[in-house]
């Protein structure tokens, strides 16, 4: 296959200019591999983006699709449908938790964020208090990139960027700080332990401040994964669920990066213990093979809208490929991939050694900390002193170079593995990214 030319596709969240100056390209991609035109082999150190758990080209996701296309290439799911999604919609509602078992679908994290968004307003409204129109959400968090999931979010370039358009919103702190009460914890494995009062602010600042009247949804990633894995402490999550509940606030977990495995439960919701009102999913849904996502929505709030006129639609909104054949297609095929390989199983065996493979670089040059659940890593870097971001960059760039695919959120290098991955595997990623770290820090010291 010749070169592709480079000057049409704006690439999304890249540098465009510089990656065109030198571009790295992928061809074909299997099991655990990139390749690239020349041939070699990448290792896939992110899961493409969170989302290939099962490991790229998986045989039964690849012939379901090819089945599905054969048999039906798309149908609308308005006003018709297609026993794929009702089929999809039926397995997810088993797999969550108790009391969220209704499905709403859509194509990608973001279209979640702003669905879960318009369901707490039109469920606030359904309610009689329609003056409930302000969100919670937590600095450093991410909900994709509609207007809902930017002014929700937290990521500084995102709301720099475009907030004048942004819906009204509020923040709690992140839950990340390497000096908790002057306790140096940079390096603390898995949760902390200190800390969980945190979540303290809903109550004492925000409902505070604002009157939990006012108040529709407090949405928060149950560890916040692109802006370099932040790991709530232990009994976070619970409180926040407590306060919610006390004052009438729906609770959405945001899981489209957590969903259906990374933290060895099907949800994170499950692994760490707390029911939210409304979980928020994609990526690992179809293993990345078709945009899917969508929110598992709670019956109670369901039920809330199913009034008024039954000709007319409850919530008036949709996309057109909600429910696409061939991503429903996807899904159901990997949560049976998902149940007949026990990835779930599979990733916690697995996790104790991918937090210890990941802490053996705490003595790597410029490393400042490193955070890590299930399987998923941040490895922080000192910043280059007036170009925040560089250094992430270049060692993300150089790990490409030593056959390592991995992400550079700022100064952060994340690894997030298949779960199909063996300790070998983790042990080559954490080799790499060492050579990585190492072949960039004294250019940039």
């Amino acid at each position: 296959m010749d070169a592709p030319a480079l000057d049409a596709f704006w690439m999304p969240f890249t540098p465009n200019r510089q990656f065109k100056a030198q571009p790295r390209l992928v061809v074909s991609a299997r099991g655990l591999n990139y390749r690239t035109a020349d041939g070699r082999e990448v290792l896939d150190g992110t899961s493409g983006l969170w989302c290939v758990g099962a490991g790229h080209g998986h045989p039964l996701i690849a012939e379901a699709m090819k089945r599905q296309i054969d048999t039906l290439d798309f149908a609308s799911s308005f006003q018709v449908g297609h026993p794929g999604a009702f089929a999809l919609a039926e397995r997810i509602a088993a797999l969550a938790p108790p009391g969220l078992d209704r499905v709403f679908l859509v194509n990608s994290g973001s279209e979640a964020c702003d669905t879960a968004m318009k369901i707490a307003l039109a469920h606030a409204r359904a309610r009689g208090e329609g003056q409930r129109t302000l969100f919670i959400g937590r600095e450093r968090g991410f909900h994709g990139v509609g207007f809902g999931g930017i002014s929700v979010g937290g990521m500084l370039n995102n709301r720099r960027a475009f907030g004048g358009a942004m819906l009204r919103a509020d923040h709690l702190k992140a839950t990340w700080d390497p000096h908790w009460n002057g306790t140096p914890r940079a390096f603390v494995r898995g949760q902390p332990f200190e800390g969980a009062e945190l979540a303290d602010e809903l109550e004492a600042r925000l409902i505070a401040l604002h009157d939990a009247s006012q108040i529709a949804a407090v949405i928060v990633e149950p560890f916040a994964g692109s802006t370099g894995v932040l790991v709530p402490p232990v009994g976070y999550l619970q409180r926040l669920r407590e306060i919610c509940t006390r004052h009438g606030l729906l609770l959405v977990f945001d899981e489209v990066i957590t969903g259906f495995g990374r933290l060895g439960a099907m949800f994170a919701a499950q692994a760490l213990g707390v029911v939210p009102d409304m979980i928020l999913f994609a990526k690992t849904v179809s293993n990345g093979a078709a945009p899917l996502g969508g929110v598992i929505v709670s019956r109670a709030i369901h039920d809330t809208l199913m009034q008024g006129p039954a000709h007319l639609a409850e919530l008036m909104h949709g996309y057109t490929c909600s429910g696409h054949p061939l991503a429903c297609a996807a899904g159901l095929a990997m949560l049976d991939v998902i149940e007949d390989e026990d990835l779930l199983a599979r990733v916690r065996d697995l996790a104790p050694h991918f937090e210890a493979a990941v802490h053996t670089l705490a003595d790597a040059p410029g490393v400042v900390s490193i955070r890590n659940i299930g399987l998923a890593a941040g490895i922080e870097l000192a910043p280059v002193a007036g170009a925040p971001g560089r250094r992430g960059a270049a060692a993300q760039a150089a790990a490409f170079d030593h056959g390592l695919l991995t992400r550079a959120p700022g100064d952060t290098l994340v690894l997030a593995p298949p779960f199909i991955s063996t300790r070998a595997d983790i042990d080559r990623m954490a080799g790499r990214l060492r050579t990585a770290i190492q072949s960039t820090h004294g250019a940039l010291a």
